[in-house]
């Protein structure tokens, strides 16, 4: 069973990110030993959205084009309105994506971050969670949506909310513990 501390992790996310959803796993994740960067469209640091209004710079480690998921056990989604929404447009950003949940990686989305999970057609037949305003795509989309602080369905991890981070980070700690996860391509 691999450990935390040998974790690598990848977060990708762009201006608009909600601040606290990744900075949060980002600290969390690394104090408790694994390995986490950041990637950015440009590779250039980010500013973050701070609940009502813009927050502070967010340094990033690499450019998501040049982020090689084989090297990394999971990937974390941050969500924010802005970030996801951008991100789902962006071919490299959702290269990413799909690389991951078709290799059995996990994935962890929050808030509306779950939306590139939508983009990827990830959710169909799965149980998942993301913020309320986004429950119509989520079950449009085909997911079972649930109003639960996190949701994991074969290593695909969503949560609401900022609230729900404790939960979220405690949740892909343990999902990385686990290894890898056999899932089942959408139908």
């Amino acid at each position: 069973m691999p450990g935390i501390h040998d974790a690598r992790i990848l977060i990708i996310a762009t201006h608009g990110v909600e601040q606290s959803e990744l900075t949060t796993p980002r600290d969390a994740l690394r104090k408790a030993g694994a390995k986490v960067d950041v990637a950015s469209l440009d590779g250039k640091p980010i500013r973050g959205w701070d609940h009502k209004d813009w927050g502070r710079k967010i340094d990033a480690d690499l450019k998501i084009a040049d982020a090689a998921p084989a090297a990394y056990g999971a990937l974390v989604l941050p969500g924010g309105q802005i970030n996801p929404d951008v991100l789902g447009a962006d071919a490299d950003a959702m290269r990413i994506v799909h690389s991951f949940l078709d290799a059995g990686k996990i994935v962890a989305a929050i808030c509306h971050g779950p939306w590139l999970l939508v983009e990827a057609d990830a959710v169909r037949g799965r149980k998942v969670t993301s913020y309320p305003s986004i429950r119509k795509d989520m079950e449009n989309a085909g997911g079972d949506w649930i109003d639960r602080e996190v949701v994991t369905d074969g290593g695909i991890i969503t949560s609401r909310s900022p609230e729900d981070l404790p939960a979220f980070v405690g949740k892909i700690i343990e999902e990385v513990e686990e290894g890898r996860h056999r899932r089942s391509q959408a139908a």
